[in-house]
């Protein structure tokens, strides 16, 4: 989702032009007329006043047309969102900051302690670094926090705990500079503020020894929406530095036109050099770092923020005894921090994504970012984004790694040699520490091929001397064929989490899967899901690259989950759906230990888009609407008395919803699924009032009045905790605070896949790994749905960087690392969680738009997965490939809009009536199981602009009658007056 920005002013200025126009019209005739009139072309004064007034009251009365045509029509859903409500009752805000700290307190985690630095002995701290007096909550644009609540800061949270910190260190922090610096979609400031070690003088340094023996240094990364993190800070071109101490300001890049800034901390040197990315320290921040470490000896580094950190420094450092990863925890979860440094808290969190050592050595690195086609001029497309006119080109970005994606290749690269683990990897995922033992035993695996269950108790005992959780993590290593279908060594399929306990206590947990969710996609021959024949290993880890125990599950034949035996989750069984998009380069091979790793993650030898594919290339400049001479009329404006209300709880297939669509109009159908953005219209028809959807992944911001709720931690903390209880409360907790904000949609949960660490927003996104980004978006989405409130999983699909999000980015991918890794989590937020809303994503899959690709759409996530509710589209700006019209006819129902445009639906022939008809029925069907309609129908309350419309019509109203009456007495009066004078 996107901010409401300037871009949005002007298409809304658009949509009103001939109001506008007519409107100014006749302010130009009226003031002609009284012009000439005052000429003295008619001679009688009486006429002549008669004129002017009659003229005036005229231009008002078709000024009040004009704008009565306005509010109803293309300003009516801008309006009503501008009259939501609601506020948060005392209760709920005390629940959901309590859950904001439960989260962060298991969202934590403990990457390095020795010698037991942690818990701090002393109770007071230095804390260096600037970013402890400015730190990470959420992340920019959607994932903004709201600022009508307070916020827990780091430096408070440790306050809260007990701990005392050096406010003589924090105020030289303040007064270097109080405010972070702000990323937009138009400006991107990457300037990481830190003192220069010359700056801190003799005396700084020499009260804070006095006061305690012990450092913690803070560092920070942000992230947000629009924007990726720059992997070369000196690149020309992208990020450069134009010499010490000054701006380095970025010519405009040509699909964003956003211009991206650094400024230096030092006017003696550059903080970045060639190759050193926004995720490696700043020259300031080493030299701060080796200033702390030679004067202190016991220093913990504490790093906040939900993009990986490049960490490889603090082993260079022996003073450096402990290491806390502290993602952006909300705005009052920060409390846990302080908790977590006293002991209070027993730090549980996992690593959700694996820390390396050296960016450059990893699959993606030469794949991601901007890529632009060199022969796709024809397709050029000029449109507005942020205020700002743009000419776009179709880019593209190829995901050469195939299904070898985060932990799955380097485990698998370690597994077959092809890599020094040791020397790339440093914290591995799954990955954490804690501040007690335990020890995790794996009982007898039983394995019943007739029902494909696989069942193991795990208990867990806490053998050390503090209470504690700890997360139980389950892998598989499949048998492998060289040459044959890829496949990772290492593959998690489930997570528990412990309760807290005691010293000697124990707790054991049944762990129970199907054999068919180790089976692998297969596409090039079966072209379906394969298990093949084979030992399975299916083991208990302390993180991806650390197993506990293992044993051996045999598959006795291959199975394959053809269309004669689908798999049990399936509808219909999976089959090529994306031949037509197939890659042409060639994708990682595990085949022969890596052999091809070097020629395929290299950077793409060509730009071009290959022919069999522009052919077939569509945006706006060539897409035509194609009709079925077949398809009938369907029925509309029937009178068969059916509301809304009655369908709750109705099966999608009930005959009764043919009665109920049959009602609708084409003008109501076409407010449903044109003008669906931060809410779906109202219809009066079937007495269906309008409802809200708001944004925020994290939160809930109502774009239009300002209310929104408290910030919870982001994607990445939940998927830290490994608990699936903390994901579910936190959909319940977002249900909660919907009910009070009169909010029936959630925009989120986002799941797509942390692809590269330097993706702009995977703050929001949960994982590197689909099963358990599916895990923890299916229990936020039963949450939220528990409570009636239906989340739009989010973005559908393969939407996993910000640069040229909005541009015509053709993502293209392999179909087997799509279903296995970027389609996994909503495949299980669908079939687990039970979603009922989904919103697709602004790029294009392969060289199609995601939101009109009807494979995708209808065939996988209806077909297969048997998805019953609506889809909308991310952001609906036009942008020169959204289209409305060809939107609904591939699967899309409902287009993320509040303002007149290629949104709305122009055929209306009946195949574009019956796509409507769909597209409504799917709408509704998610609309009416809501929470609103529990209890029967919804009181329809009137917006309150409506009500201020009313009164300033009946004033206008009365003002006109006055007028009328007034002028004509005046006229009688002159003409008695003339006439006794003749």
């Amino acid at each position: 989702m996107l901010d409401i920005n300037f871009s949005d002013v002007i298409s809304t200025l658009e949509s009103v032009r001939t109001q506008l126009i007519v409107m100014a019209a006749v302010l130009a005739v009226a003031l002609m007329v009284t012009f000439v009139t005052n000429k003295r072309t008619v001679k009688s004064v009486g006429i002549r006043k008669m004129v002017h007034a009659q003229t005036w009251i005229v231009t008002l009365i078709a000024i009040v047309v004009a704008v009565s045509t306005m509010l109803f029509g293309p300003l009516n859903t801008m309006l009503s969102l501008m009259s939501g409500s609601g506020t948060l009752s005392e209760r709920t805000i005390a629940q959901t900051k309590q859950l904001a700290a439960d989260i962060e307190r298991e969202g934590i985690v403990l990457l390095k302690n020795e010698g037991d630095t942690l818990p701090l002995a002393s109770k007071k701290v230095n804390v260096f670094g600037w970013a402890s007096t400015n730190p990470i909550y959420g992340g920019t644009g959607s994932g903004s926090m709201n600022d009508q609540y307070e916020t827990t800061s780091i430096l408070q949270g440790m306050a809260d705990a007990g701990i005392e910190t050096n406010s003589e260190l924090s105020d030289f922090y303040v007064r270097y500079r109080a405010d972070r610096p702000q990323n937009g979609a138009a400006t991107q400031d990457w300037t990481l503020p830190e003192p220069t070690v010359d700056s801190y003088s003799d005396t700084l340094l020499s009260n804070a020894k006095d006061f305690s023996d012990t450092a913690i240094i803070v560092l920070a990364r942000t992230g947000g929406e629009c924007f990726d993190l720059p992997s070369d800070m000196s690149k020309t071109g992208d990020y450069r530095q134009f010499g010490p101490g000054s701006s380095a300001v970025v010519g405009k890049d040509e699909q964003s036109d956003a211009v991206s800034v650094y400024h230096n901390n030092s006017t003696e040197y550059n903080d970045f050099e060639e190759g050193e990315g926004y995720l490696d320290l700043s020259g300031t921040e080493r030299n701060m770092i080796d200033m702390v470490t030679s004067n202190f000896k016991n220093v913990v580094v504490v790093y906040n923020g939900a993009n990986p950190l490049n960490l490889n420094f603090v082993d260079d450092h022996a003073a450096i005894k402990s290491v806390l990863w502290a993602p952006p925890a909300g705005q009052t979860g920060f409390s846990a921090l302080g908790e977590v440094l006293t002991g209070a808290v027993n730090p549980s969190g996992r690593n959700t994504d694996t820390f390396i050592k050296d960016f450059s050595k990893a699959p993606w690195f030469n794949n991601y970012g901007q890529f632009q086609y060199d022969n796709m001029d024809e397709f050029a497309v000029d449109t507005n984004f942020a205020g700002q006119d743009l000419h776009v080109l179709p880019s593209f970005v190829n995901y050469v790694e195939g299904i070898y994606t985060g932990y799955k290749y380097y485990e698998t690269a370690d597994d077959e040699g092809a890599i020094d683990y040791d020397s790339i990897v440093q914290y591995p995922f799954g990955y954490g520490l804690s501040y007690t033992t335990f020890t995790q035993k794996m009982g007898e695996v039983t394995y019943d091929a007739r029902s494909g269950k696989i069942t193991f108790d795990v208990t867990v005992t806490n053998t050390g001397d503090v209470a504690g959780k700890d997360a139980v993590e389950v892998y598989y290593n499949p048998p492998y064929t060289d040459g044959g279908i890829e496949k990772s060594s290492v593959n998690l399929i489930d997570v528990e989490k412990t309760k807290e306990l005691n010293p000697g206590e124990s707790q054991t947990m049944t762990i129970t899967f199907n054999d068919e969710d180790m089976a692998s996609y297969d596409a090039d021959t079966a072209k379906a899901y394969v298990l093949e024949a084979g030992d399975y290993d299916i083991s208990i880890n302390a993180s991806a690259h650390e197993m506990i125990d293992h044993q051996t599950v045999n598959v006795a034949e291959t199975v394959t989950y053809d269309k004669s035996n689908p798999r049990s989750s399936d509808v219909t069984a999976a089959t090529n759906q994306f031949d037509n998009i197939k890659p042409t380069f060639e994708t990682l091979s595990r085949a022969g230990h890596f052999a091809n790793f070097s020629e395929v993650t290299a950077a793409p030898a060509s730009r071009s888009m290959p022919e069999e594919y522009k052919k077939t290339f569509v945006n706006a400049s060539n897409y035509e609407n194609e009709d079925d001479d077949a398809d009938t009329m369907p029925t509309t404006g029937a009178k068969n008395g059916i509301k809304l209300y009655e369908m709750y709880g109705k099966d999608y297939d009930d005959a009764k919803w043919d009665d109920l669509l049959d009602e609708l109009t084409y003008d109501e159908m076409n407010q449903l699924i044109a003008f669906a953005g931060y809410g779906n219209a109202a219809v009066a028809s079937i007495d269906k009032p309008r409802q809200s959807d708001v944004d925020g992944p994290s939160t809930l911001n109502n774009n239009f009045t300002g209310v929104g709720s408290i910030g919870l931690p982001s994607g990445v903390s939940v998927a830290n905790t490994f608990s699936k209880d903390l994901a579910r409360k936190f959909g319940e907790t977002i249900g909660d605070m919907a009910h009070e904000m009169n909010v029936t949609g959630w925009y989120a949960p986002a799941m797509n896949i942390h692809r590269t660490p330097y993706a702009g927003r995977n703050f929001e996104y949960f994982s590197e790994d689909g099963t358990l980004s599916g895990i923890m978006a299916a229990q936020q989405v039963a949450g939220a749905r528990a409570k009636g409130v239906y989340p739009f999983i989010k973005h559908f699909a393969l939407n996993d960087q910000e640069t040229n999000r909005v541009a015509m980015l053709c993502t293209w991918a392999d179909e087997q690392s799509m279903r296995e890794i970027y389609f996994k989590p909503f495949e299980m937020a669908v079939k687990d969680g039970g979603a009922t809303a989904v919103m697709a994503s602004f790029n294009y899959v392969g060289n199609g738009y995601s939101s009109a690709n009807s494979n995708m759409l209808n065939t996988v996530l209806r077909g297969e997965w048997g998805f019953r509710g609506f889809v909308e589209t991310d952001y609906f700006g036009g942008f020169g490939y959204q289209i409305g019209d060809q939107a609904i006819r591939n699967g899309n129902d409902a287009m993320l809009a509040t303002i007149e445009g290629a949104n709305v639906i122009t055929d209306k022939s009946a195949t574009s009536v019956k796509a409507m008809r769909t597209a409504a029925h799917n709408i509704l069907y998610t609309a009416v199981n809501s929470w609103l309609y529990e209890d029967g129908q919804p009181k329809i309350a009137t917006p309150t602009w409506k009500y201020v419309y009313y009164v300033a019509v009946g004033v206008a109203a009365l003002l006109i009658v006055g007028l009328e009456v007034l002028t004509f007495r005046r006229f009688s009066a002159r003409r008695k007056a003339a006439m006794q004078i003749g």
